[in-house]
């Protein structure tokens, strides 16, 4: 006769639960850098979540996720990671067992997914989805500055040329194409032909839209978004000018208590309207669906000349800073990720424990 297997921990959990219908219980694993876990403040969410039935735990990547689950859903923000695993073996073999991990637990779900988070990394690719948000939001006049993407140090003629075939106009902001770590934040602002040479590729040049010194930061988690306004660059004439290029950490200019030279306006100008929070509603559907993701955040300006909400900039698990809601809406978030899932009915047995990597993200169930 043969022996039945008895099910999986991870079977098992789900299995009990879907019996018992109650959240308590549940397994959230969190994988983070220890900045990250500071500016989250993670042991005061796993109190706040503990008052409500649901455990904690942080995932050490150096030990095997097999012995630290079962987990019913992983938070994650592997962008150190990613990033490392360009050029770094230990970063590499890192990621490749969390990806096996959670090709071989499918009934895990991953907030957010890798595929999506790994192209935000990336401003070549994050631009361009931006670039397009005009054509599914025309509805709500949402745009983003035209940008153009440098590979490489070419001769300046070439790129002055690219400048004008793509609608580039001066002052000109420049960013690195990695939107992660310290580097990343590490912007100027070109003002003539001439100071492209101090560009340092690859990079992405955007055109300079003034906004009248106020970046509103809008923060999504799940179906709730807030929106947070914070100082930002003022406003410099259009067209170029002989001035020399300006370094600025866009960090340090637009934190909450930032008092620099480059937030302060040179002139008096009527104060511009908030963005239409029925725009910022469609752009963060609009957002969710093209990227897969349920934490992300976007920064918008309004435009002083044309009051346009316009998109510069998508960042993977923000801050979260002068949210008060955070905690309760992310576990709101996750609740209603973990009750569609367990509506759904008990998941299919998971497959045996696989070293494969390849398209391991896209096999996890995701918490959109």
């Amino acid at each position: 006769m043969e022996r039945s297997e008895a099910p999986t921990p991870d079977i098992a959990l789900s299995l009990a639960r879907s019996h018992s219908g109650q959240m308590s219980g549940r397994r959230v694993g969190f994988c983070l850098s220890d900045k990250k876990r500071r500016r989250m403040n993670l042991d005061a969410f796993a109190v706040f979540c503990e008052g409500h039935g649901v455990e904690v735990v942080e995932i050490d990547l150096t030990q095997p996720l097999v012995h630290q689950g079962p987990f019913d859903i992983i938070v994650h923000k592997l962008s150190d990671v990613i990033v490392d695993a360009e050029h770094d073996s230990q970063s590499q073999q890192v990621l490749a067992n969390f990806q096996s991990y959670v090709s071989a637990h499918p009934s895990t779900v991953l907030l957010d997914p890798l595929p999506a988070m790994t192209q935000l990394l990336d401003r070549f690719a994050s631009y361009q989805i931006m670039s397009e948000l005009h054509k599914s939001l025309r509805d709500w006049s949402i745009c983003s500055p035209p940008y153009l993407e440098i590979h490489s140090a070419g001769d300046l003629p070439s790129i002055q040329q690219a400048l004008m075939t793509q609608g580039l106009s001066f002052p000109l902001i420049c960013k690195t194409r990695v939107a992660h770590g310290s580097l990343s934040h590490e912007m100027s602002l070109i003002f003539s032909a001439g100071g492209l040479a101090d560009i340092r590729p690859p990079c992405v040049l955007q055109s300079f839209v003034n906004h009248g010194a106020v970046l509103h930061k809008v923060f999504v988690v799940g179906d709730r978004h807030f929106c947070v306004e914070r100082p930002s660059l003022k406003n410099f004439p259009s067209g170029p000018c002989e001035r020399k290029t300006i370094f600025f950490n866009s960090h340090q200019v637009s934190k909450p208590e930032s008092n620099s030279d480059l937030t302060a306006l040179d002139e008096q100008m009527p104060c511009l309207p908030p963005p239409s929070s029925e725009a910022v509603a469609a752009l963060v559907r609009e957002l969710r669906v093209q990227l897969g993701m349920a934490l992300f955040g976007v920064d918008v300006i309004v435009s002083i000349h044309t009051h346009t909400l316009t998109v510069i900039d998508i960042n993977i698990f923000p801050g979260y800073e002068g949210v008060p809601q955070f905690f309760s809406s992310l576990l709101s978030h996750i609740k209603s990720v973990l009750d569609k899932q367990a509506s759904a009915g008990p998941p299919a047995a998971d497959p045996p424990e696989s070293t494969q990597t390849t398209g391991g993200p896209s096999a996890a169930t995701t918490g959109l």
